[in-house]
């Protein structure tokens, strides 16, 4: 045997495995645009702090101070004033069905404690969103500390007796109190979200695969020789794969209710039902890419990026609020963006069906509308 390196023999294989890379234009793409997809994600979608939460305002005082309190904590770009309503009741009405992140309680004597320097407000921040949280409770706090510093260097450049006067009182307190997870206890806020994550990997990845695997195993001719619907192959596929899901749904929420000790507020008849929307318009999404895929490995690909899509964009990691306009645009487009937003409501807020229902509707006609996209995807022929 001749071990000499052969420089031709070297060329040729190099020529060979350039013309078969190159010649695969989907897989060239993945490979040089996952990258540089990760890097654009990460760089618009991966912000810890979060800016521009919305903002409801109980302003029981009305006067020139509070106006101008509510309005540093706007220009501060930590909150958006979002809602301006009566009672603090409301408040909490509005951060259960999601409308605001934060509520601002200002006292009627507001104006009169400032001059006392005793003035105090209340924040109420959505626990189930840690990085909101701490966005929240940290710039309320700055923006309070500002105020009234400012107020205390004027009233001091006011009074005739400036010399005398003391810096060290500041007029405003706020005091914050972080609903359903006061103790920011991050396994209660990361459990409804980890169980869209997993189940959606787990249905998408495996609904992938079961067309094209019988594609590859040339078992497709005997599915096609018989007089079955396309939409009825795709329910006969999602059944099975459906019940496995389930299974994986009860084994996640046992351990983080009874090892995790993470509380369970809501309608457990109702999560089941919203789970087992979400599972089947994730194996539909599954059943539409196998349906458009030639091989396992290009299923696999593509159940790679909805997982990597899903992650970013579902809200589990990174607030959807801190996100670009386009961005969130973006994120409407999966069924795990409603499906993690409705189970943080249900595990920790215990709303009901009048709070999610607007989630459980999109959810209900996303499940229809892939399964049928993916039955008319579905080839009745050989390629």
């Amino acid at each position: 045997m001749n071990n000499t390196l052969s420089l031709r023999r070297l060329v040729t294989l190099i020529r060979k495995e350039s013309t078969q890379l190159f010649r695969d234009r989907r897989l060239l793409l993945f490979i040089l645009g996952m990258p540089l997809l990760e890097l654009v994600l990460y760089g618009y979608a991966a912000h810890l702090t979060v800016y521009h939460l919305p903002l409801a305002v109980v302003d029981q005082s009305h006067d020139r101070k509070s106006r101008e309190f509510v309005q540093a904590l706007v220009n501060s770009q930590y909150f958006d004033f979002t809602l301006a309503l009566d009672s603090q009741t409301e408040v909490l009405q509005a951060i259960d069905r999601g409308s605001v992140k934060a509520g601002l309680i200002i006292p009627p004597d507001f104006a009169t404690s400032t001059d006392r320097d005793s003035a105090d407000v209340l924040m109420l921040l959505d626990g189930t969103d840690t990085a909101s949280v701490q966005s929240g409770y940290s710039a309320a706090a700055l923006v309070a500390q500002n105020f009234a510093q400012q107020l205390t260097v004027k009233k001091v450049t006011q009074s005739s007796s400036a010399g005398n006067a003391s810096l060290t009182a500041l007029p405003i307190t706020a005091s914050a109190q972080v609903l359903y997870n006061p103790e920011l206890i991050d396994i209660w806020f990361i459990l409804p979200g980890l169980v869209g994550l997993i189940l959606q990997t787990l249905a998408i990845t495996q609904a992938a695969l079961v067309v094209v695997r019988e594609r590859e195993l040339g078992s497709i001719e005997q599915i096609l020789a018989t007089p079955a619907r396309p939409v009825e192959l795709m329910i006969s596929k999602i059944v099975p794969l459906l019940i496995v899901c389930v299974v994986a749904m009860g084994i996640i929420l046992g351990l983080g209710i009874f090892w995790f000790g993470v509380p369970f507020q809501g309608s457990l008849l109702l999560y089941f039902w919203l789970t087992l929307l979400f599972i089947t318009s994730s194996l539909g999404l599954g059943l539409f890419l196998s349906t458009r895929a030639s091989t396992q490995l290009e299923a696999t690909q593509y159940g790679l990026i909805f997982m990597l899509f899903g992650i970013l964009f579902s809200g589990f990691m990174y607030p959807l609020n801190a996100m670009p306009a386009l961005l969130q645009v973006i994120a409407d487009l999966f069924p795990a963006t409603y499906f993690i937003r409705a189970s943080r409501a249900i595990f920790i807020k215990g709303v009901g069906l009048d709070f999610v229902g607007s989630d459980v509707l999109v959810l209900i006609f996303y499940s229809l509308a892939v399964i049928v996209i993916a039955a008319r995807s579905f080839k009745r022929r050989l390629d």
